[in-house]
């Protein structure tokens, strides 16, 4: 009797895939992503979600790249911010973003901090294709009453 032949049994191991859907996806193709950049005087926050906003990509601030505190607002600290972006999307299969654009709002500072304008040139240098660029700036929907304008009429 000839001896039983042992058949190996291979494990098949299930490879889990956190990006955006693959559709046969080619360089022709862009796979877009939304870019929630948060420039203040104190950081930069660079957060990417999916169109939809539910799923996050990845999320870096300025604050993650440099030591001192006086230069996580820095342009070169969001420069560096934006190029772990670009790496961390190429991962993940997005060529393409749209970017919202938000600076602090509300009763501060509308205008955005220093590292937004060189978070989108690094952004754009590093292979991203941009789709369109919106201020998200939260302001409150009347503006602050000047304290001198109400003394001035209550005195005639």
């Amino acid at each position: 009797m000839p001896p039983k032949k042992v058949v190996a049994k291979v494990k098949e191991e299930k490879v889990t895939y956190y990006g955006p859907p693959q559709t046969g996806a080619s360089k022709d193709v862009n796979t877009f992503g939304v870019v929630h950049l948060l420039a203040t005087f104190n950081n930069t926050f660079i957060h990417v979600t999916d169109l939809s906003g539910r799923e996050t990509y990845c999320r870096i601030s300025g604050g993650m790249k440099v030591k001192s505190d006086r230069e996580e607002s820095s342009p070169y600290a969001a420069m560096l911010a934006a190029v772990d972006v670009c790496k961390a999307l190429k991962d993940v299969g997005i060529n393409a973003v749209h970017i919202k654009l938000r600076g602090r709002g509300g009763v501060d500072t509308k205008t955005p901090g220093p590292g937004a304008q060189s978070a989108i040139r690094a952004l754009a240098r590093n292979g991203l294709k941009i789709g369109r660029i919106e201020d998200v700036t939260p302001f409150p929907p009347t503006p602050p009453e000047d304290p001198e304008v109400e003394e001035e009429e209550d005195s005639e």
